[in-house]
């Protein structure tokens, strides 16, 4: 009699085990660990198994779960969230694409999906950035100091800017905002430093504009919750967290859709931040 072939195969999640808070804060923060430890626990599976459903060596697996070992690889993302049937929410919190984004559109495929991409960081997207902020007319910024963006001679999109081809609009914290404290006080910051930098930025936008570059520069008193690059009609959107910045978080690139909300809803955000920001520059 042959012997029965081990069980192989993706290892499912229920669908209310991708909802829960310990769940989507490891994949948010990209703890393997913890996402492989709440798979224990959400489906008994034992360490060889998810090793099956996954593509590693049992031991490797137990690194990754004792903390000893961290996952920084993309593919090895992708394997174990291809081995997990990680559903598309999921799969972008933990910085990698969708698998169906045309579902996206929220009216089927017969509508153009919204998220066109989705990076881990911005280091990662930073590629295609420049290669559109090259050929770019409008570009607009929602940042906090935007010293990585704009501030800083080696900054992102600064050598943009000043080969003067493009408008520009930038929109930072109030540095003398209560907002502002509150950021600093979130990340560890003294706020007296803290504000210092989004100053510098707006005194190099300044320099910017002295230069002949067509700049604008307001700022606003909210406590910052999405960082924006709007290179003519495509975003790049990431999100502020209570401990990390904006340029650290997954990066989802964005563009209009004929019945989609994001693309319509983070521009009118802007503008509406826009109308009720002072200018400086």
């Amino acid at each position: 009699m042959a012997e029965p072939k081990p069980r192989g195969g993706p290892l499912a999640l229920p669908d209310w085990a991708w909802r829960r808070t310990d769940v989507r804060d490891a994949l948010e923060g990209r703890d393997i660990g913890g996402l492989l430890q709440a798979v224990q626990r959400y489906t008994g599976a034992s360490q060889s198994r998810i090793a099956v459903a996954v593509g590693l060596l049992q031991g490797r697996v137990s690194e990754i779960v004792r903390g000893s070992r961290t996952v920084t690889a993309l593919e090895l993302f992708e394997r174990i969230a291809d081995g997990l049937e990680m559903p598309d929410d999921a799969r972008m919190l933990l910085g990698l694409a969708p698998v169906h984004p045309a579902g996206l559109d929220h009216l089927g495929a017969s509508g153009r999906a919204e998220i066109l991409a989705v990076f881990p960081s911005q280091s990662r997207a930073r590629p295609e950035i420049e290669q559109r902020a090259g050929e770019a007319t409008e570009i607009d910024v929602l940042a906090v100091r935007g010293l990585g963006l704009l501030g800083m001679n080696d900054s992102l999109l600064r050598t943009h800017v000043r080969r003067r081809a493009a408008s520009v609009r930038v929109l930072l914290l109030d540095p003398d905002g209560e907002a502002a404290e509150r950021r600093a006080a979130e990340i560890d910051e003294k706020p007296g430093s803290f504000s210092a930098g989004i100053r510098l930025s707006i005194e190099l936008l300044h320099d910017l504009a002295d230069e002949g570059a067509e700049v604008e520069a307001y700022t606003y008193d909210v406590l910052p919750t999405w960082r924006v690059i709007g290179l003519d009609s495509t975003l790049f959107v990431s999100a502020f967290g209570n401990s990390h910045e904006g340029h650290t978080s997954p990066m989802y690139k964005i563009t209009g859709s004929p019945h989609g909300a994001l693309h319509r809803g983070f521009r009118r955000f802007m503008d509406e931040l826009r109308r009720t920001a002072r200018r400086v520059v």
